[in-house]
């Protein structure tokens, strides 16, 4: 859907033509999806009701010609602005990245979220528009197919031994292909992401409730060192295994 609308508007005037306005509207209906258009210097121009409640705020105005950094502190809100300078300044679109976000007061949500650069006549970036959508689980846990629920079993009790996606769809009786689409119908995300996602999660719960030190819990959550765990919980909490467990 994202890249459709980016196929038809190259700039922030040219969206006119498609109705930011519209796009916001239509955002405002979907509670599991926080939509944003930003300028070329990171700053909200158009944002949906559920970025504002994401935020902890009432209006959209207490976002609107803000970066990320502005409305939230730390790490929260420096990696997303870290995120649309990367997006601005090269021109690659960030695509279903994983990360873990937070819904005030400190509720945790996994999303996926997209960013793709705007551009004008003459091909420079001019903007980005993005959305960042909640992770569920499409069909009722019962209706997954029992490979499938078998391999995803094995990957909980055993996320810290080397667990490939082609071992969990050997695991599943399926050939990778079939069992990466399964996945993605299912929950959302690759196979590779899911792995990630289980490890970083069991990760998070140590971290909070264990006294085991960072490097331990690396070890424990199949990561093969210490700088590995930290890139993937920094990838997808927006902080360091360490600023979690203060935080």
């Amino acid at each position: 859907m994202m890249r459709a609308m980016i196929s038809t508007c190259h700039d922030l005037a040219a969206l006119r033509t498609l109705d930011a306005r519209l796009l916001e509207q239509i955002f405002d209906q979907t509670h599991d999806i926080a939509f944003f258009i930003k300028d070329v210097e990171g700053r909200y121009r158009v944002v949906n009701d559920s970025l504002v409640e994401r935020n902890g705020l009432r209006e959209k105005r207490d976002l609107i010609g803000r970066r990320a950094c502005e409305v939230n502190p730390g790490e929260m809100g420096r990696l997303p602005t870290a995120q649309d300078a990367e997006v601005l300044r090269t021109g690659r679109p960030l695509v279903n990245h994983l990360e873990l976000h937070w819904r005030a007061p400190h509720r945790p949500v996994w999303c996926l979220t997209t960013k793709l650069p705007m551009r004008d006549g003459e091909g420079r970036v001019t903007g980005l528009i993005g959305i960042s959508r909640d992770l569920s689980h499409p069909i009722p846990t019962t209706e997954i197919p029992t490979g499938v629920a078998k391999a995803v079993e094995h990957l909980e009790r055993h996320y810290d031994d080397a667990v490939s996606p082609a071992q969990l769809a050997q695991r599943s009786g399926l050939s990778a292909p079939r069992f990466a689409r399964l996945v993605k119908r299912i929950f959302g995300i690759t196979p590779s992401q899911l792995i990630i996602k289980t490890r970083v999660a069991a990760a998070a719960l140590l971290l909070r409730d264990s006294e085991q030190s960072v490097a331990e819990i690396a070890l424990a959550c199949g990561f093969c060192d210490h700088s590995a765990f930290t890139r993937a919980f920094r990838s997808a909490t927006g902080q360091t295994p360490t600023a979690f467990r203060k935080a």
